[in-house]
């Protein structure tokens, strides 16, 4: 593979709390529609493996927003995504994860601090200053100043009136170096509603247009739009190899997209398709079977436990997936496409669900996190997307356990002794509960779409071969 050193310019600011539930989604989004409607082109980012939160920036920018995540991409790649991704932005907005400095273990290891770091990205904290007075400030000087470089420029106000902004804003400026960019007033009718994975996703509010439009609104008047575009505009050159990707073969990937199915790095979607792949999407809820001349299948995960009673009773969907799963299509599925793949998925009522059984056992939830986090993946076997001892970085987020995990990969968690196997794999299935992004190793994406052209022209060939023999 060929490497290219590329430099690019990128106006950039990162979004970033001191902790989860601080309006970072809402103040990201409210970004968002504003430089829009002021005729801004804007590019998306997330800090960190979630799905959910770039779900609502697509809604609003109306382009893909990706996720920069150090740990299961590297360095390199998420100064990669970030340039090639924002060539045509004049303002990129990177969404952070959690608190600023919160990362793996008992340091900032893959923290949002340690990617506004790498990306030299101007940072505003959003603060809710409820019950408190000067103690903002030392709130403030206490996050400016944990690290070196902490890059905090700015700080925006969320849930606050009007008349105390001013005060606020007086107390700050007064006491700390750092500038107020504005405020966000308290919106009820704009809440954004969670559940056991975070966020309810986008699709699933009904008035989200509506939403998004009035957050947008209130931030033209509210915030300090020509100051954080200014800041953005001085941010610093980056600098990063780029890989040449070359096509390996032609074929169509058959993605599940629903409402049971949505959880997917959009990244894996390109490069599928830089490396020669036809992304057809389906839907095991409604469709009755998988799409035509397809060489591969990948079920992503999302929320198919709010939907086990429409997945099962298609029973045609079910039919057909197991016969081309039991025939050698190449199958890769995370999570809850891995779920839905197994035998039966038992539901809190012990209403046993029978599904695909592509492969042996059941799942169910449970009251906490499974395995969550980050590991590392080490292949026992050779398989469908690698060989014995090659690795990948992955990362877990599930309430729900299964009877079978598979024992072809074992993972190791980072900054811990703990290890466990998982993934069921052989030469045409890949599948468990860890979430993959193929930047982190292009070499599984390339093996599956191998694979799937193989199987593509086997199938191709041996439909010519059947018209021949009935002529």
């Amino acid at each position: 593979m060929v490497y290219i050193k590329v430099k690019c310019n990128v106006p950039r600011i990162m979004i970033t709390a001191a902790s989860s539930n601080s309006g970072k989604t809402t103040i990201t989004t409210s970004l968002l529609k504003a430089f829009s409607m002021r005729g801004k082109n804007v590019s998306a980012y997330k800090s960190g493996p979630d799905y959910i939160d770039p779900m609502f920036h697509r809604e609003v920018v109306k382009i893909p927003s990706r996720n920069l995540d150090e740990f299961m991409i590297g360095e390199n790649n998420c100064k990669y995504v970030l340039c090639k991704n924002s060539k045509d932005a004049d303002i990129s907005i990177i969404e952070g994860v959690m608190g600023y400095y919160d990362g793996i273990g008992t340091n900032t290891s893959c923290s949002t601090y340690e990617l506004a770091k790498l990306l030299d990205c101007p940072v505003i904290l959003v603060l809710n200053c409820k019950g408190m007075a000067a103690s903002v400030c030392a709130l403030i000087e206490g996050f400016k100043n944990f690290r070196e470089k902490s890059n905090i420029k700015g700080v925006i106000l969320n849930d606050i009136s009007k008349g105390l902004y001013g005060y606020y804003k007086n107390i700050i400026e007064s006491n700390t170096d750092v500038k107020v960019y504005g405020y966000l007033p308290y919106l009820q009718d704009c809440k954004l509603e969670s559940r056991h994975l975070g966020l309810v996703t986008a699709q699933e509010i009904g008035n989200l247009e509506d939403i998004v439009k009035k957050l947008g609104e209130a931030s033209l008047k509210t915030i300090d739009l020509e100051g954080l575009y200014e800041l953005a505009l001085n941010s610093s050159v980056l600098e990063y190899e780029e890989s040449n990707i070359e096509t390996v073969g032609k074929t169509k990937i058959a993605v599940a997209m629903d409402k049971a199915f949505c959880f997917y790095y959009r990244d894996n979607l390109d490069l599928f398709e830089q490396l020669g792949a036809e992304i057809v999407e389906f839907s095991p809820l409604n469709d009755k079977e998988l799409p035509k001349d397809i060489g591969g299948l990948y079920l992503g995960g999302g929320y198919p436990e709010l939907y086990m009673k429409e997945l099962s009773e298609n029973k045609s969907m079910l039919k057909d997936l197991k016969e081309k799963i039991n025939m050698g299509l190449p199958t890769f599925a995370e999570c809850g496409g891995y779920m839905y793949l197994m035998e039966s998925f038992k539901d809190e009522n012990a209403i046993e669900h029978n599904l695909v059984g592509a492969i042996e056992g059941q799942s169910n939830m449970t009251k906490s996190l499974e395995n969550f986090g980050y590991a590392t993946l080490v292949a026992n076997c050779d398989n469908l997307m690698c060989n014995k001892g090659q690795s990948i970085n992955v990362h877990e987020f599930h309430y729900s356990t299964s009877t079978n995990k598979g024992s072809s990969f074992t993972a190791k968690k980072p900054q811990s002794e703990k290890r466990y196997d998982c993934i069921i794999a052989d030469e045409t299935k890949f599948m468990g509960y860890p979430h993959f992004h193929f930047l982190g190793n292009i070499g599984f994406a390339r093996n599956f779409i191998e694979k799937c052209t193989e199987y593509s022209t086997e199938n191709c060939y041996n439909n010519s071969k059947n018209r021949r023999t009935q002529l």
